[in-house]
Order: C-alpha cells, then structure tokens, then sequence
C-alpha cells in the first residue's frame, strides 16, 4: 500500500453537495429474466450461444436484486451512500419494445424508487444500459433508425412513471459499447461483426439519446439529464508518425465522437473522413444533430484506465488491448494496444489515477456548459473470504488514489456533482461472467449472501465524513 490518505482531508475537498454513491445496471444484476411478464433482451439470447461468455454462465439469476429490493437498499444504507444509480430493463418494462407497457415491470422500478426514497436516497436512473429487446434486434436493432424512435417513446414512458419522484436521468450508458463492442467486434451483445452496421448504431443511439432527452425535458423541464460515456486518456506509443495518427483515430472515436455530438452537434470532422472508408453515412437525415444536440444537465464520465497505442496492429499486447481491441473500431484496424509498464487490475487494465483528472480537466475545457460527474470508477481484483472479511487492498488503493484524482480536478475548477463507484456488488461482468468481481460488496454467486469489503467500509467511512463536514458548515 502507499502512504495512508487522511481521510478527513480528502473529504473536506469535495463539494457541499456532492453525490456520493454506487452503481449497477439491470442485467447485470437482477436476475428473474422470466418473471412477470418480462420480455427477452439480447443479452439472454447472446449469453446461450456457446463460447460467448468465458464461463458459460448467464444472467438469469445474476444477483437476485429484483426479488431482493429491501436487501439492496439495505447494503446501499449499511454503506453510508447517499445517491444510487441504477438501469431500467427495456424489456422488463415493454417486453417487445414497442409503446405496449408490462406494469409489472413499472411496478418492480416504483417499489425500488420509494424504497431509496424512504431511506434518504437520491436514484439516479439510467434509461440504457444495454439490454436491447430482442423483438427490436430482430428487427434490425440498433442500426435502424426505429430502434432510436422506440427509445424516444420508451424514455417518455418510464418518466411518466417515475418522474414525480426521480429527478435524474442518464439516457445511454456508453454507446461507444453498445456500438462497437455489439456490431463491429462481437464481444458483446448482438454479437455482430457489421462495421458499417456499428456506425449506423452509434449515430442511431445518440439519436435515441437525443430524442430521450427532450422527452424528458419536455415533460419536467427541472430534471437533470445527462448521457453516460467511457473516457481514457489515449497515448501514442512513440513519436512516429503512424503511432500519432493511431492515437489521433483512437482518441476520435473514443473520446471526441460521442461528445462532441451530444455537446456540439456535429461529429469530429477527421473521423468522419476515416469512417467514410466503412460507410456512405447514409443513414444521417436532415435534423439529426440537432436532435441529439438536445440539453443536458451533466455529461456523465465513467473511467477505469488509459490507452497506448501504435500503428502496427502486430505490436498488441493482449494485457494492454481492451475488450475489442483493434476490431471494435472501424476503419481502424491497423491499430495494436501496448503495455506502457504501469501496474493492472485483473481486467488487465492499467491503473492511472491521474489520466481521470486529465479528462476531467480536458471535458470542462472542451465543452464547459455542462457539469461533470463520474458514474463509473472502479476495479476487479481477485477478492476471498478470510475470517468472514474480505481484505482488497489493491481495490482500496485504487478507489482513494481516483477519489484523490476527483479532489485535484475540483480544485482545478471542474463543476463535478458526483462520484459513483462501479459497482455496488459484485455481478454478472457481460462477456466475463462471473470471473471478475468489481463490487465494493462481495457476493457468493451460490447462496446470494452479501459480505461488505474493506474497500466498501473505507468508501461509506468517507462519505460519512464528508456528510460530517458538510452538517458543521
């Protein structure tokens, strides 16, 4: 470990009212896949498919969060956390994706929100996080201009339920993801290897996002809105020319092609050019931007690690490549990922605490309308059970040297509401299974038994003290 963080310190140097909290996503959590009246997602048909996730496994249990809401907020409670930030299952809600409401769904997400409620606990809700239902996948999905206009209605139908109540919304959780990683590479559901398809999908999601968001604003023009993107720092592997450009097309799609839709209206202009070696952008109709340039509130960062890139594809290193790696770009697949000696998690995944003050300071430059907070931080590491406790240092280190980094950007003059660790307890990892575990809470896959780390105890420590600080003010 290194030298002790002065807990009290770090507390005083975040703001009055700062959101502290913890975050899950619907699949990846609740379990009950069948239950009342729920409709299939692409994740259930993708997890059945062999060789798709690394272990086998499924979410058809996951944790049990839905049948297991008083236990939730119970952890979420026990940890001292003040806000939560949770999915809605699309088909849990409208089983074909279409306007036709499952109430049973809406009931589940009701219950949730007043239990939170009832414990001082602010929801944050996340409209997407992509569990896509598999009626509208079949009908083309993402690539196809509909599924955006379906998510339009979808989002007016969940505000109209929980509006009253809930106040803010995140429309998409990283659709660099759902793009990418569920068109071009495959890794993730759909499963498809379209890299044409995959830009279509990306343009169609920030058109979702963009026709949520004024659904949203429409009816309650005093919620906050935001959209969820994954953000690292993208260095090149050297000075020479075709690491520097690999950096310029990584750090393209990555970090400007998302945001500067959302935040400017317009895609960046030199990926455009190299994304017109996959596709016409045939699908882009008159009004698009200025539809998914529609107001938000907070652009909503989620972190873990920082990229190093190089021209030579040949040149990857697999504990350096993330998930996807050079496919899950299009037009882009000369590109290799290396290793630049820093320490990893067991994602592989190199630990930078101070590439998170970077794009915090770099997303206030670029687009300095918006507040900023970070939805996802966190880190897998192996974790057992010893004497009843579950000693994580590595995880603990990792969560004060980003919650560090988040101090130092506040004090750097970025406007950030909010840090949510990903995730509350350990899940359902997507393509990994059950194989790696990021949660601040331990969870026995076998018996649902829930056991809080020593990174979690620390966590719910400092937000008490912060909560302290801000009553002596």
């Amino acid at each position: 470990m290194s030298t002790p963080i002065d807990e009290d310190a770090l507390a005083s140097r975040f703001p009055t009212a700062f959101a502290w909290g913890a975050a899950t996503s619907s699949y990846q959590v609740e379990g009950s896949t069948d239950a009342d009246g729920r409709g299939k997602s692409i994740w259930d048909r993708f997890v059945n498919e062999p060789g798709r996730v690394v272990d086998g496994s499924n979410g058809d249990t996951a944790i049990d969060s839905y049948r297991n809401i008083a236990g939730d907020v119970a952890t979420i409670k026990a940890l001292g956390l003040g806000s939560y930030r949770f999915s809605l299952s699309w088909p849990r809600i409208c089983p074909d994706g279409d306007g036709r409401v499952n109430q049973a769904g809406l009931t589940y997400y009701s219950k949730l929100v007043d239990a939170l409620l009832a414990e001082d606990i602010t929801p944050w809700i996340t409209l997407y996080h992509w569990d896509l239902p598999q009626t509208l996948e079949d009908a083309g999905g993402w690539p196809e201009r509909a599924t955006a206009e379906r998510f339009g209605e979808f989002a007016r139908i969940a505000h109209e339920a929980l509006g009253d109540r809930v106040k803010h919304w995140i429309t998409v959780n990283e659709p660099w993801c759902a793009a990418f990683l569920g068109y071009a590479s495959g890794e993730h559901a759909p499963g498809r290897r379209e890299p044409a398809a995959s830009i279509a999908a990306a343009h169609h999601l920030m058109l979702g996002h963009g026709l949520a968001a004024r659904a949203i604003k429409a009816a309650d023009p005093d919620a906050v809105v935001s959209i969820g993107l994954n953000f690292y720092p993208v260095h090149a592997a050297s000075d020479a020319p075709v690491d520097l450009d690999a950096a310029r097309r990584v750090d393209g799609v990555q970090n400007r092609w998302f945001t500067d839709a959302a935040l400017r209206g317009v895609y960046p202009e030199d990926i455009v050019e190299d994304f017109k070696a996959v596709t016409d952008f045939s699908f882009v109709e008159d009004g698009d931007m200025a539809l998914i340039h529609a107001p938000i509130d907070v652009l909503s960062v989620n972190y873990y690690s920082r990229f190093t890139v190089t021209g030579n594809g040949g040149a990857t290193s697999a504990s350096a490549a993330p998930t996807g790696a050079g496919s899950a770009w299009p037009a882009n697949e000369h590109i290799g990922f290396v290793s630049s000696g820093l320490p990893v998690t067991d994602m592989g995944w190199e630990i930078e605490p101070a590439g998170l003050t970077q794009m915090l300071v770099r997303l206030h430059t670029g687009y300095p309308e918006v507040a900023l907070a970070v939805t996802e931080n966190g880190a897998a590491f192996p974790d057992k059970i010893e004497d009843g406790a579950i000693h994580d240092p590595e995880r603990l280190e990792y969560v004060q040297a980003h919650l560090a980094a988040c101090a130092d950007a506040v004090e750097a003059g970025v406007p950030l509401v909010g840090y949510f660790a990903w995730s509350l307890a350990d899940n359902f990892e997507w393509a990994w299974g059950y194989t790696k575990r990021f949660g601040l809470v331990y969870v026995d896959f076998e018996t649902g038994e829930r056991t809080i780390k020593d990174s979690g105890h620390w966590y719910g420590d400092l937000v008490r003290r912060a909560r302290t600080n801000r009553e002596a003010e």
